[in-house]
């Protein structure tokens, strides 16, 4: 059982690494380097949609394989697990299939380069509000992943009891969330 929890570490690690590249690299990079914002918010779209549709596929996998009964974890840590990883995936989805298609939507009804709009056109501003929603999507997925990460690597490495780690040494769980 120890090699589902280090599949999973690496799996969520993997992903975790992949939306901080995206999100500190790609995105930035793109918009200062390309000499067309529209063209850089093509590639942007275009590798979020794979950040996206990775965290959901992740998400759901992860979330299935924690139904794997492993007698060394505790149930109070599985569950606080499943929840995270259901954010992960909702989140994900969440802003893939709504946030995103709805962004496409709007980029498809302006039918000219966003930048060409004035500040107070309304359609610009949903843009720009719905752009919001997905980054704090994004950033959601995120948050939950490194919890999950700190969870999986915690409870699964060890055995599920607390003992002290290299990583965190004075870091013990208190004795009510111990079961």
């Amino acid at each position: 059982m120890k090699f589902i929890a280090k599949f999973e570490l690496l799996v969520i690690a993997l992903w975790l690494g992949a939306a901080c590249f995206f999100s500190l690299a790609v995105a930035p990079s793109a918009f200062s380097v390309l000499p067309s914002r529209e063209l850089a918010g093509g590639i942007v779209n275009r590798t979020l949609t794979i950040v996206n549709f990775a965290g959901l596929i992740i998400g759901v996998l992860l979330l299935l394989s924690s139904f794997i009964p492993r007698s060394e974890t505790r149930q109070f840590w599985v569950w606080i697990q499943r929840l995270l990883l259901l954010a992960v995936a909702g989140a994900c989805g969440a802003g893939q299939l709504i946030i995103g298609f709805y962004l496409n939507q709007l980029r498809y009804m302006i039918g000219k380069p966003i930048d060409q709009l004035a500040a107070t056109d309304p359609l610009k501003l949903q843009f720009d509000t719905w752009h919001q929603y997905s980054i704090w999507a994004l950033l959601t997925a995120m948050a939950a992943a490194l919890l999950v990460f700190f969870i999986i690597s915690r409870t699964n490495t060890h055995g599920g009891k607390s003992s002290k780690s290299d990583v965190l040494p004075d870091f013990e769980f208190p004795d009510e969330l111990k079961m």
